[in-house]
């Protein structure tokens, strides 16, 4: 047969694909899933990294750059974390991806690696649903100067150190004073974020399809201070006004130290993640699984 997608990209968890497994089966699982790209008509492309930490040979390889500007298609083999990762390298060139997890299941990689083959097929044939997927941009303003930037598609979190007390945070939102608030952080999650650290810290789940983001306290000082849903056209500023040892976090992955006085500002980014599921995947589904809706009843 023929594929929709030429040239497609493969992309790994370096030190395992599964949990637990040895890196000789991980390399298994990438070239089986290659050979079946292969026998699909396709052209396979292992990303660099994970063909140096995997020991994978005889495939051309590419780094993450060059991938989003030669490949159809991205196949990404892992966690949430891994395709989190690629998706804010890979947003700006539109390169859609489709999540494999070898795995429990993930909310944003959502094929199982046991039925890679039968799901795959129908996809690279085009049969499939998009999902776009919006990004924040976030920035940490010292005196006037940008001293970090970064790009989260999960959330951008700010919190207290490890063995210090509350924070004190003073939010704006474009450009108007919202509060004071005193907690051991705040969280600003996209939809994708919102059924991550904003769910388990209180706030409420957003479907994909909502252009807005959470803004979510961690352990407010104030059981008044609860979770708001803004609109992601909006600027959101919070500046550091008290407490030691405190971070800023994007999807925590890059990590930004704090000083008093220091602004986190996020705005949204022009760039989007594209998803490719199943045909017939359903948002609701991948809740009722990851969240165990329905356990129990009859």
């Amino acid at each position: 047969m023929t594929s929709k997608f030429r040239h497609v990209a493969l992309i790994g968890k370096y030190q395992s694909v599964a949990s637990g497994s040895s890196g000789a089966s991980s390399r298994r699982a990438m070239e089986d899933i290659a050979q079946f790209l292969h026998a699909q008509g396709c052209e396979v492309v292992f990303e660099q990294d994970t063909a140096q930490n995997l020991s994978v040979s005889g495939y051309p390889v590419l780094d993450v750059a060059a991938l989003g500007a030669q490949c159809d298609l991205g196949l990404v083999v892992g966690g949430d974390g891994t395709m989190l990762g690629l998706g804010r390298q890979l947003a700006h060139s539109g390169l859609p991806l489709i999540g494999i997890n070898q795995g429990r299941l993930g909310f944003i990689t959502d094929i199982p690696f046991g039925n890679f083959a039968s799901t795959l097929a129908p996809m690279l044939r085009g049969d499939y649903e998009e999902d776009l997927r919006s990004l924040m941009h976030g920035r940490v303003m010292r005196n006037g100067h940008c001293v970090f930037d970064a790009l989260a598609m999960n959330d951008v979190v700010v919190n207290r150190g490890a063995t210090s007390g509350m924070v004190e945070l003073r939010v704006e939102v474009d450009g108007h004073f919202v509060a004071n608030q005193r907690a051991d952080g705040l969280i600003i999650a996209t939809p994708t974020g919102s059924t991550a650290y904003a769910l388990s810290a209180g706030g409420p789940m957003l479907h994909p399809s909502i252009p807005g983001w959470v803004l979510v306290p961690i352990a407010p000082h104030t059981l008044s201070n609860r979770p708001i849903v803004l609109a992601n056209t909006m600027e959101i500023a919070i500046e550091l006004v008290s407490g030691r040892d405190a971070s800023a976090n994007f999807d925590m992955q890059s990590l930004a130290s704090l000083l008093h006085g220091d602004r986190i500002v996020v705005t949204r980014s022009s760039h989007q993640v594209r998803f490719l599921h199943p045909l017939g995947w359903s948002y609701f589904d991948t809740l009722r699984q990851k969240l165990h809706w329905n356990e129990g009843a009859v």
